[in-house]
């Protein structure tokens, strides 16, 4: 929970930091990198996590691996270096990231599916979506076979549960009682 908090408020910095220097867009393209980079490999997920190793080398190889980051990113680094808390660099490109979309008014809507969408289905969910919201809205569509059918559809802190697994076990509720 503190590792969340702290990434908040770094997230926050940086992000006022960019703002100021007209340049946020560029530094949330170096987040996003950083996610995906972090995502996709465990060598770097347990690189940045490892205690055995000096917090100079982990700074080396960030700034190798992240050559073309922007000077904000690397002052990001730098910061992390001198408080030893490059376990957390994820969570700060992440939280950068929320911030930076919420911001913009960049929304991202998760809809839950049994089947992937088609292209038709999902102009169809986004549509309906704006209908209910004023905030540009982008669709991530994850399959999960287990809801059986329907949708289940998340934005921000709001969920609408229509799948078929779901349904079930409001039936099977509703007879056990």
């Amino acid at each position: 929970m503190a590792g969340t908090r702290a990434a908040i408020r770094y997230a926050k910095a940086i992000l006022d930091i960019a703002q100021a220097n007209g340049n946020a867009a560029n530094v949330n393209n170096d987040m996003l990198s950083i996610c995906a980079a972090v995502k996709e490999s465990n060598e770097l997920k347990e690189f940045l996590v490892n205690p055995t190793l000096t917090v100079s080398v982990k700074l080396n190889a960030l700034l190798e691996v992240f050559a073309t980051a922007q000077n904000e990113t690397k002052s990001l680094f730098q910061l992390l270096l001198e408080n030893k808390r490059f376990e957390i660099l994820h969570a700060i490109a992440s939280q950068y990231n929320a911030l930076f979309d919420e911001l913009n008014g960049m929304e991202t809507a998760i809809v839950t599916t049994a089947v992937p969408l088609s292209s038709d289905l999902e102009s169809k969910v986004l549509a309906k979506i704006k209908e209910f919201s004023n905030k540009n809205i982008t669709i991530q569509n994850i399959v999960d076979p287990s809801i059986i059918g329907g949708f289940v559809l998340r934005i921000g802190d709001k969920q609408l549960n229509a799948s078929v697994a779901d349904k079930l076990q409001a039936l099977k509720r509703e007879f056990s009682n």
